[in-house]
């Protein structure tokens, strides 16, 4: 059994070893060029950046007042928004998604909706939210379910769309109703797909709430937008690695998933 193990242990210590040879390496680059001045002017080394990242960590949640709030509040609020947006677009894109893949008559009449919408900026987007909302959490989360919606709403759709005819065929000599074969074979069989466009979503999620909240006034987006104003880049870099380590956390929880559901496929 050690033996059929080691290949695989050996793969994974390389690959770290790569990886902090990789990190070190890079880092001494950045330090080394920003103490001699090879990067833009004012750009931070490695040593300050890193301070900072470990002041910011452990003091995450003061409360100064609503333009000086510690990274981690910051982060919760950027969390909400995605959260609550993310899950209204999964409630309406499944099930729009689902009905788009059973009937080509729903598929024909929602289409030009989606691919009028989908290549929509989600920032042009913004003013018109905060044009009907007034409200900056409302607005936030608006832009969230119109940019996440559609790669669920299209992965679904294709997953249904495409099940396999035979289970369909089986499911029909058995007498099975037509909602009992939604619910049994068609969307056990398009779980896969549905849950790479749920992925896909939170991806889109994540990306463009930051970009959204440089205007609304509290989350990451404004934090960086802030210490931009401020003119303080390690702050910037600081958050744009909890943003990355954010993301990447996020993005792993639904490959876990999405390799869940896979049903012995290669996920």
């Amino acid at each position: 059994m050690s033996n059929s193990n080691a290949p695989w242990l050996n793969e994974n210590i390389q690959a770290l070893g790569l990886f902090l040879i990789s990190l070190l390496l890079f880092l001494l680059f950045w330090e080394i060029g920003a103490n001699l001045k090879l990067f833009a002017k004012g750009m931070p080394n490695a040593s300050t950046t890193l301070k900072e990242l470990w002041w910011w960590s452990t003091h995450p949640f003061f409360d100064n007042g609503p333009n000086d709030l510690g990274i981690g509040w910051n982060l919760l609020i950027s969390l909400r928004r995605v959260t609550i947006g993310y899950f209204l677009a999964s409630i309406i894109a499944v099930p729009l998604g689902i009905l788009i893949g059973i009937s080509p008559i729903a598929y024909r009449a929602f289409n030009p909706y989606v691919q009028l919408l989908k290549p929509v900026s989600p920032l042009a987007w913004l003013p018109l939210g905060l044009y009907i909302f007034r409200d900056s959490e409302q607005t936030g989360i608006f832009i969230i379910l119109i940019s996440s919606i559609w790669p669920t709403l299209i992965n679904t759709a294709f997953g249904v769309a495409n099940v396999n005819p035979e289970y369909l065929d089986v499911s029909k000599t058995l007498g099975a109703s037509r909602l009992r074969t939604i619910f049994k074979v068609i969307i056990p069989a398009a779980l896969p797909n549905i849950v790479s466009g749920l992925r896909i979503s939170m991806g889109i999620s994540w990306l463009v709430i930051v970009a959204a909240e440089m205007l609304l006034g509290t989350g990451l987006g404004y934090f960086i937008w802030n210490e931009w104003n401020n003119l303080y880049i390690p702050n910037i870099l600081v958050a744009i690695f909890i943003i990355g380590l954010v993301g990447l956390i996020l993005d792993n929880i639904f490959g876990a998933l999405e390799k869940f559901v896979a049903f012995g496929r290669k996920a």
